[in-house]
């Protein structure tokens, strides 16, 4: 009994531990594809439930609007039935909104979208005009030889001739299996949104009780707290990036109708969709239809719309879209370029819409708990006392 209880034995047990771990974890390792193709599988079945939770809680901002008009009635049956009506009252609007677009705005795009590519050789003899442009200049040698022109037409002619041969057709043909079942997908995502819409109470109610019954007092309302600032910042970035984006589009079009551009529609739409795209969205977009115009209507045209569409755009980064936001994300331009790059490592599209939100919150985190210790040290707290009991907000 002496042995197991000896110092040496006891010496032992972080060695003997530190194998062990060693090997459960080139175990773990060995099955990893098993537990990803698990997970993956896991995942796989709730997409479309995560998709349509993303869905509700977009759509509970035009939502709650509703319902708190329908809240002001007089009659109590719509009061007390608000949250329902208020559902259905948007799910008529959306539906209208959806047959307006198929009337009128999507066969606009269409016909945009097939004038831009049955005008292709056109486009093609455009670009070979700019290049036989570009070498003609006097150029050193040491950037001529970087330069290939054979290549550079041969890569465009190629992806031209691919698209009149039809094979981008036979690309849609063959992943209509896929199309079929992104379809069903998207089907289960909007009813099961509906049904998060109308059960939001309940779910919020659920929430809030399993985490109190799971967590102490203190971490309960510092999460609760926390939840509603990252819920505010979500919501109030969603709002301040749809209104800006139909601003910024509007005024693109305008500005494209005037220079009398074929695509203006197509144009302002597409800079409207990337504008959620912090920072880099409206610049890309706006550098996409500068193109579109150079191409289609000349480099003069092209140069003066330029300037007249980065003069607006930069009118709207600092003067539009601040006075939307007030004081919400004040954020640094590196922090923003920072946030947004990580964001797209991370999470591709996805990460770069969330990315401000979730940093304002982190940055909101460590300003205060910086806070916390400066105070902590100029008058020291109770002894128990914790940064989650502290009321910081």
């Amino acid at each position: 009994m002496k042995f197991f209880k000896s110092r040496l034995l006891q010496s032992m047990i972080p060695y003997f531990i530190l194998a062990v771990s060693i090997i459960i974890a080139f175990r773990v390792s060995a099955e990893f594809r098993i537990f990803t193709d698990a997970v993956g599988a896991f995942f796989g079945i709730i997409a479309p439930f995560l998709t349509g939770a993303v869905i509700a809680y977009i759509l509970n901002l035009p939502c709650s609007a509703i319902q708190r008009l329908l809240m002001r009635a007089k009659s109590p049956f719509i009061q007390r039935k608000s949250r329902g009506f208020s559902v259905l009252i948007l799910m008529l609007i959306i539906i209208a909104i959806v047959a307006v677009s198929l009337t009128f705005l999507i066969p606009a795009i269409g016909r945009s979208v097939t004038q831009l590519i049955s005008e292709f050789p056109a486009y093609e003899a455009t670009v070979r005009g700019w290049i036989a442009n570009l070498y003609a200049l006097d150029m050193p040698d040491a950037i001529r030889q970087h330069l290939n022109e054979d290549a550079i037409i041969a890569n465009i002619t190629e992806w031209i001739d691919n698209i009149e041969t039809g094979s981008l057709m036979d690309s849609i043909i063959s992943g209509f299996g896929s199309f079929a079942n992104a379809m069903f997908q998207t089907f289960l995502a909007i009813v099961a949104s509906i049904y998060m819409l109308a059960e939001k109470d309940r779910f919020k109610e659920f929430a809030a009780r399993l985490l109190a019954a799971i967590t102490k007092d203190s971490v309960n309302n510092t999460v609760l707290k926390y939840s509603r600032k990252l819920d505010y910042n979500f919501k109030q970035y969603i709002f301040t990036q749809t209104i800006d984006g139909i601003i910024l589009g509007t005024l693109m079009i305008i500005v494209l109708l005037i220079f009398r551009s074929p695509h203006a529609l197509l144009l302002g739409i597409i800079l409207g969709v990337v504008n959620y795209i912090p920072y880099f969205g409206s610049i890309f977009g706006t550098a996409f239809a500068v193109l579109v115009v150079a191409i289609t209507q000349g480099i003069p045209t092209a140069a003066i719309a330029a300037v007249v569409m980065f003069a607006i755009q930069q009118l709207d980064g600092n003067f539009i879209q601040p006075k939307l936001m007030g004081g919400t994300f004040s954020l640094s331009p590196l922090l923003v370029i920072i946030s947004v790059t990580v964001g797209m490592y991370l999470g591709g599209i996805f990460g770069m819409l969330v990315a401000i939100p979730l940093v304002a919150i982190g940055k909101d985190i460590l300003d205060e708990f910086m806070e916390y210790r400066e105070e902590k040290k100029k008058n020291p707290p109770a002894k128990d006392e914790t940064f989650m009991d502290r009321d910081i907000w």
